[in-house]
């Protein structure tokens, strides 16, 4: 999503569920992948009692029923007291299908003999600030109580009536909270907070078949077989340093069948075996071991393994029916992203140049991805911004008004659609056929009809088939969109004028000076030339001090910023100097940010704890979130600063932020805080615009496409005044 649509979010009404989607459990805490203290809680105190707590957030505990940690619940309740500490519902974009969820569940340890009486008292706290009943844990013990021991309790005890789809996000937060007064210090771990079934799935489980583990710098890589019957609870991953000693270390959801161990250090030998693990914690046979040892990487090869890493997003990762890209990891498992789908095809093409896959497995995916997407949803040949994946029917996700054509994700779809064909270039029958459906896509886009009037110096963002132009959204450079108005020159049979480029991109009447006022808060740039020296680099072209950086990466992973120059700049000059004056930002660090620097910095749209926002080079649209894509996909820019992110994310910060599909989405080192997403408008510009760095390979093939080559030829015979 961008900048724009976030403006767009808050008018558009709660959208419909259409797909069958699979369900998540919903999880209040289970691991917190960063150290210190966990940012979804609260601890507040009323002394005499007291509650220990860093920055009104709960400790992070090594300690843990599934791997890697706990809350730590550290209190002593005395008369006149009282103490509170809150686990909250962390959101995670898209994650809005759940198991129906009877009973509150979580896993409870101490150091000392557990004394029942001295335990909190639990409730839920509600979305509208409101609170469930609160009963006492002790009610709800049975059984053993060495080690870990299992709290189960119905939420009708609570007040609450079983949960569904559209209530459980009702549910904000677990709160714990003073019991008995014995005014004693009390420590209690708690693990797995989750709303489960009463009844939980039984399943004869299977051992895993653990096929390998590849080794990096300073993480290895495990992969095994997946298995069919996802309704066991996770894999859980094993770790031996002698060969002999096996301690548990991580977790795996059913869905994902890898994990990545980062060990932090070059030249270490490790050991591993994994097992799964059902939902009453029944354990099955762990699966043979296997080994690997980190090792020293040159700069060259850290490339390759950031590459193929984010590329995995889009092959492993796809929706399996189209091939497409799904719109984040987790998230909805049937819904795709057109415009993230063009960028992951782009990032598929360079994943076979640079042999992560076999040139015919790429041609598998490609006809796969072409032969669902002729049969899916279009509206006057533009695709919508989701689809179900399983059916090509259009998924409105950001509400109702949403139901139709996006005709900036096709743009950013048929990108990597263009770059596909001139890739896939061989004489043969499977290959032709590729060229044939894109051409046949490519061609049956009407551009020219979303004018939205004959005369209109615009083009226009939605339309949906019940509502009509009812967002009518006109685009409007700076931003992301300069490929929209390109393609639309550009198209064979539905071109728009090239003088659109500067009455409707590039426009100077008022609509477009107001509206880059309103979002950018400056005169700067409101007549989209710029002009202005921020911190020392002269900005020809663009709104503020040049926005967020996926404003110089999202038109230009296929179209090369070399070879294309208005009448205002040449714009691999401006995108390098928008990327300059971010990176300048970043070092300065007027805001005091933790970890800011010269070796972290990127401004740019990506996952935040509460949401999805636009981060940018000024103090108003700066929190401290990085996300890495902001460096890593400005490679071409400025490749030694981009180099030393790469190379700190990955080695100081890696323990947290590096994963399965490459670095998450972001973080926030001020506020102690990752992202648990990976994201297909961020992964894919990782990949593909480091290959545009190395070889030049992405542009190389677009500009090569002889409707490109026309339409560039137009805006450049447009007299230059």
């Amino acid at each position: 999503m961008k900048k724009i649509n976030l403006l767009l979010l808050a008018s558009l009404c709660a959208c419909g569920l259409h797909a069958t989607e699979k369900d998540y459990d919903y999880v209040f805490f289970d691991n917190s992948r960063m150290e210190k203290n966990y940012f979804y809680s609260r601890a507040d105190y009323q002394s005499p009692s007291w509650v220990e707590h860093s920055d009104h957030r709960l400790p992070v505990s090594s300690r843990a029923a599934s791997p890697g940690n706990s809350l730590a619940l550290t209190y002593r309740s005395a008369a006149d007291g009282r103490w509170t500490a809150e686990v909250q519902h962390a959101p995670i974009r898209g994650n809005d299908f759940f198991r129906k969820g009877e009973v509150l569940s979580f896993l409870i340890s101490s150091d000392a003999p557990l004394d029942v009486r001295t335990l909190p008292e639990v409730g839920i706290r509600l979305s509208d600030t409101t609170y469930t009943d609160y009963v006492r844990i002790a009610d709800y013990l049975a059984g053993e109580r060495q080690g870990w021991t299992r709290v189960s309790i119905p939420v009708e005890r609570l007040g609450l009536r079983p949960t569904d789809n559209q209530k459980v996000n009702r549910l904000a937060a677990v709160v714990f909270r003073q019991g008995v007064a014995d005014d004693a210090d009390h420590t209690l771990y708690i693990d797995d907070i989750e709303l489960l079934p009463s009844q939980l799935p039984s399943i004869a489980l299977r051992t895993p078949e653990l096929n390998q583990a590849k080794a990096y710098e300073r993480h290895i890589d495990l992969s095994w077989t997946p298995q069919t019957d996802a309704n066991f609870k996770y894999y859980k991953i094993y770790r031996s340093l002698d060969g002999t000693n096996f301690e548990p270390v991580g977790i795996s959801r059913p869905w994902m069948h890898r994990y990545t161990d980062f060990l932090g250090s070059v030249g270490t030998k490790a050991w591993y075996r994994v097992t799964a693990v059902d939902y009453a914690l029944n354990e099955s046979e762990a699966s043979t071991v296997v080994s690997a040892t980190t090792r020293p990487m040159t700069n060259d090869e850290l490339l390759d393994m950031v590459q193929e890493a984010s590329f995995r997003y889009y092959w492993e990762g796809a929706e399996p029916n189209s091939g497409l890209a799904r719109e984040n990891i987790p998230g909805r498992r049937d819904m795709i992203a057109t415009g993230a789908s063009g960028f992951g095809l782009m990032a598929t093409v360079t994943g076979v140049d640079r042999g992560f896959i076999t040139r015919e497995q790429g041609v598998d995916r490609l006809l796969r991805v072409t032969a669902f997407l002729e049969k899916a949803d279009r509206f006057h040949g533009a695709f919508p911004h989701f689809l179900d994946g399983t059916t090509g029917k259009v998924e409105p996700f950001f509400g109702n008004r949403d139901n139709g054509a996006d005709l900036v994700e096709t743009s950013f779809l048929m990108q990597g659609l263009l770059v596909a064909r001139q890739y896939f270039n061989a004489d043969n029958d499977r290959e032709k056929q590729i060229r044939q459906r894109i051409d046949r896509i490519w061609r049956n886009i009407e551009w020219d009809w979303f004018k939205q009037t004959p005369d209109s110096p615009f083009l226009y963002w939605h339309w949906s088939p019940d509502q009509a132009w009812t967002i009518n959204h006109r685009l409007i450079g700076w931003n992301e969109t300069m490929i929209t108005y390109l393609l639309a020159i550009m198209s064979p049979k539905h071109a728009v004028g090239p003088e659109m480029y500067y009455t409707g991109w590039a426009s100077q009447d008022t609509i477009a000076q107001a509206y880059r006022k309103d979002w950018g808060r400056v005169p700067e740039g409101s007549m989209y030339a710029n002009g202005t020296t921020y911190f020392g680099t002269k900005l020809d072209v663009g709104v503020s001090n040049g926005g967020p950086l996926f404003f110089v990466h999202y038109s230009y992973m296929g179209l090369d910023p070399h070879k294309f120059t208005d009448r205002y700049t040449n714009y691999f000059e401006n995108n390098r100097n928008i990327a300059l004056i971010n990176y300048r930002y970043c070092v300065e660090n007027q805001g005091r940010y933790a970890g800011y620097g010269k070796d972290c910095w990127g401004l740019t749209a990506s996952d935040f704890a509460w949401g999805y926002q636009a981060q940018e080079p000024v103090s108003y649209h700066d929190n401290g979130t990085i996300a890495p894509t902001g460096a890593l996909a400005s490679f071409p820019y400025l490749p030694d600063e981009a180099m030393a992110a790469l190379k700190n994310y990955y080695r100081n910060y890696g323990h947290f932020l590096w994963g399965e599909y490459g670095f998450r989405d972001a973080f926030n080192l001020t506020e102690n805080w990752v992202s648990p997403l990976f994201m297909g408008l961020n992964q894919a510009p990782v990949t593909v615009m480091i290959e545009n760095y190395r070889s030049g390979l992405i542009w190389k093939l677009f500009m090569s496409h002889p409707d490109v080559q026309r339409g560039l030829k137009k805006i450049e015979s447009l007299p230059r005044k």
